[in-house]
């Protein structure tokens, strides 16, 4: 399967399929904010030290302030996609349910440790006849987002019964108001924070998960003693102090959606459904939107689960949002 089909973001696998496109690539597959928080220079012990006792202290009770949430129920982990990866194991659950269409990983992860899987797009409904149900919120790539009310009546029910509630908010820094982090630690409940999207820096390798401390301690078993770096310790610990950046950032992520949104209606696709990083889109050939696109040296999202949708991030200039009208104008 092309990597495309899998996460985006492999922008040198599509200079090598499309060479003749023109540069510079506009990359719109990944839902990253374009626009990084400017951290401050590193301190040299960053580089040189093992991680401190401390320095993981201080990440995890910025962390806990910008989540509204109580610090000891935070582990700090290199990005969510690792505890993703873990969780079958932590958890052992039989039976599951999990919001589709959402983040593939989440299906994979759970494919591989032979878990029956009900995919539906009514998950929380399912929280007294399954062992664990797993949402993306938002959803990736729709955008959908589900009442905290219902959330925090679907955990009780599977609390209840010993199961699990996994809550994905890799996107939640957009809209806050909607985290369950508020709960972190709560019986049959687990939250997995990404820090690289919103903050537009992917590659620091930075997340949370916020569960019940039985939880916690396994997965820190498993995650081994110096699981995220001085370096991503440092930019975490300084970027979600910075409160300011944080409101300002979304307002501006709110105001480039909604002429990313106006681009798109022109260029006649449907919007579907998205978030203030992404829109999630329909067209009649999607795939072939795709290729006309990359031609034009403008990368996208795609999925193998459909060839009617789409999803596209932020461009990140005026020119960008110009080459894109453009590219779309011709389809039409």
């Amino acid at each position: 399967m092309s990597r495309d089909l899998i996460h985006g973001g492999a922008l040198d696998e599509m200079r090598a399929a499309y060479p003749d496109a023109p540069e510079p690539w506009i990359d719109l597959s990944t839902g990253i904010n374009p626009w990084p928080y400017p951290y401050t220079a590193l301190s040299p012990s960053a580089l040189t030290h093992l991680p401190l006792q401390t320095d993981q202290d201080a990440c995890r009770q910025a962390m806990a302030v910008a989540f509204r949430a109580h610090a000891p129920s935070i582990l700090l982990a290199p990005g969510s996609e690792l505890l993703i990866r873990l969780l079958p194991d932590v958890l052992q659950p039989k039976r599951i349910a999990i919001l589709s269409p959402t983040y593939g990983d989440h299906r994979a992860a759970w494919r591989r440790a032979g878990v029956e899987i009900i995919e539906t797009n009514d998950p929380l409904n399912l929280a007294a006849s399954v062992d664990l149900v797993v949402v993306t919120h938002p959803n990736n790539p729709d955008g959908r987002v589900f009442a905290p009310e219902a959330l925090e009546a679907a955990r009780q029910t599977l609390a209840r019964r010993g199961g699990w509630l996994i809550i994905d908010e890799a996107y939640a820094d957009l809209v806050p108001d909607q985290s369950l982090a508020t709960h972190g630690g709560a019986d049959g409940l687990v939250v997995l924070r990404s820090f690289g999207k919103f903050f537009g820096l992917a590659g620091v390798r930075l997340g949370a998960l916020l569960a019940p401390e039985h939880i916690r301690t396994a997965m820190a078993g498993r995650l081994g003693a110096w699981p995220v770096s001085g370096a991503a310790l440092q930019i975490g610990a300084e970027a979600y102090a910075n409160t300011d950046w944080q409101t300002q950032t979304r307002q501006t992520l709110s105001s480039v959606s909604a002429r990313l949104k106006n681009i798109l209606r022109a260029g006649g696709l449907d919007l579907i459904g998205g978030t203030s990083l992404f829109q999630y889109v329909s067209a009649p050939d999607a795939h072939y939107v795709f290729e006309h696109l990359a031609r034009a040296g403008i990368y996208v999202r795609r999925f193998e689960h459909s060839a009617t949708h789409l999803r596209m991030g932020l461009p990140a200039t005026c020119e960008a949002e110009d080459r894109l009208a453009e590219a779309l104008s011709l389809l039409t």
